[in-house]
């Protein structure tokens, strides 16, 4: 009798929950995720009608919800968006994508710290290059900071990064760089910008190019 009331109870539960949401519920063995874009008021009300009724099942049920899941206050708007993982304000502030860029980054930097013993620039230098540098990096022509505090945000991460390798504990951030090779990455952003415009301006992409730049005399 047991293992037929399970299921039978289970199935109640699930098209209880699925008639009339409108948001995406994802139904795992032990989560239920809701999720949605919300790009109008409309959407925003949607799903938090859809959170309203999920709380209500759970009450009626004799049923609990992780609160610091669910929440009990009503869904905030935001003045961040995020499109293509990069987060943006209604400014086009780029701000807060700087500060979870160096955050992950720096978390990233940690972990090789307390894992790996060797200290030595052919072991940090590649580690640091393929995961540390990438967060960094990724679609920096969009979010490109602008802000001095943001630019010194970043470049604290690679300050941290050239001071583990052995031997260069003592010596200034500039002369770190000499040593390893390596540029500030203020100025290989500018490296990167002054690349691509070249090869818009040389033909590499004539489509692009002929829209983007003129040449003058």
């Amino acid at each position: 009798m047991g293992s037929v009331l399970g299921p039978v109870l289970f199935n109640i539960f699930i098209n209880y929950i699925d008639s009339g949401t409108k948001c995406t519920l994802s139904k795992f063995a032990d989560d239920t995720k809701l999720s949605g874009a919300v790009d109008m008021p409309e959407e925003w009300h949607a799903i938090q009608r859809d959170l309203d009724k999920l709380k209500k099942w759970a009450r009626v049920n004799f049923r609990r919800f992780y609160k610091a899941k669910l929440g009990d206050e009503g869904i905030e708007s935001s003045l961040v968006e995020k499109d293509l993982r990069v987060l943006m304000d209604e400014k086009l502030d780029m701000s807060r994508q700087c500060a979870l860029a160096s955050q992950k980054a720096n978390r990233i930097l940690g972990c090789i710290k307390r894992s790996v013993a060797s200290r030595s620039r052919e072991v940090i230098l590649p580690l640091c290059s393929a995961l540390v540098r990438p967060h960094l990096q990724y679609c920096i022509q969009l979010w490109s900071p602008q802000h001095r505090k943001d630019m010194d945000l970043l470049e604290l991460v690679q300050r941290r990064a050239t001071k583990m390798i052995r031997g260069m504990e003592n010596l200034s951030y500039e002369n770190r760089l000499r040593e390893l090779g390596l540029f500030s990455l203020e100025k290989r952003r500018l490296w990167g910008d002054l690349t691509v415009t070249f090869q818009h301006l040389k033909g590499a992409n004539k489509k692009d190019g002929d829209r983007h730049f003129s040449r003058a005399c």
